[in-house]
């Protein structure tokens, strides 16, 4: 019997090299939409939150910071173990995959945020991970996604680019493959092996994410379509942020 290949961001957001490449992210643009978003969606302070595929916890901690009580939940053990150094009694980080039901909650608020959706292998089990996501909320709670705006993406991909970060040189190939955004991460480590890796994001158009908001019970209360909240043009917009409601 063969051996199951691993999921690519099983391997590749526990690696060091992927928070290596990413360390200069805007976070200052990210803490931006998320109070634009708060003052957008006017949680009660007494609201419970979800961050649904945190990472290490950077955005989690900041909502912490205006006073919620917070979850941030990831696949990486590596990325949970970062963040639980800064948990406190309303600040909790548990490993958890969101194809799995979520012990945690109910929550008022859960946030799936810069592109954390679309990773799996079978579209059903995209389908299973909103399930969850809404049984985790209590009735009348909202879900907010974030995706990229694929149409858009597609169109404007840059297909190859070169990046040096702390002296090593990453080589990115963009492509779309059998309903894929790809990207190919080529690059030799310290030790001077050669290492791959890749990101594959599923190319989810509105009419897609609406059929999987049906699928899941959710009601799409508002599509935005970029960090200022602006209004979803297919033709112009970065994201797809979609604002749901039990």
């Amino acid at each position: 019997m063969l051996p199951v290949a691993a999921e690519w961001f099983s391997t590749w957001f526990d690696s060091p090299y992927y928070h290596r490449l990413y360390q200069h992210r805007d976070y200052a643009e990210a803490r931006a939409f998320l109070d634009r978003l708060l003052a957008y969606l006017h949680p009660k302070p007494t609201a419970r939150l979800l961050d649904l595929a945190c990472g290490k916890g950077r955005h989690s901690r900041y909502l912490s910071e205006q006073g919620f009580a917070v979850t941030g939940v990831d696949l990486s053990p590596h990325s949970i173990a970062a963040a639980r150094q800064f948990g406190h009694e309303r600040l909790h980080f548990q490993v958890h995959d969101m194809r799995d039901p979520l012990p945690y909650g109910p929550f008022d608020l859960v946030l799936n945020l810069f592109t954390s959706f679309g990773y799996f292998e079978q579209e059903a089990e995209n389908v299973v991970a909103l399930r969850n996501a809404a049984a985790a909320l209590r009735p009348g709670g909202k879900l907010v996604i974030d995706f990229l705006n694929t149409e858009l993406t597609i169109k404007t991909l840059v297909t190859h680019e070169t990046k040096t970060v702390d002296g090593t040189v990453y080589q990115l190939y963009r492509h779309f493959h059998n309903d894929f955004i790809v990207k190919e991460i080529r690059f030799r480590d310290d030790a001077g092996q050669e290492q791959y890796f890749e990101e594959r994001v599923r190319a989810l158009n509105q009419e897609r994410f609406a059929e999987y908001f049906r699928m899941a019970g959710l009601r799409l209360a508002e599509t935005l379509g970029d960090y200022q909240l602006g209004p979803f043009d297919p033709a112009t917009s970065p994201r797809m942020i979609f604002v749901l409601k039990k």
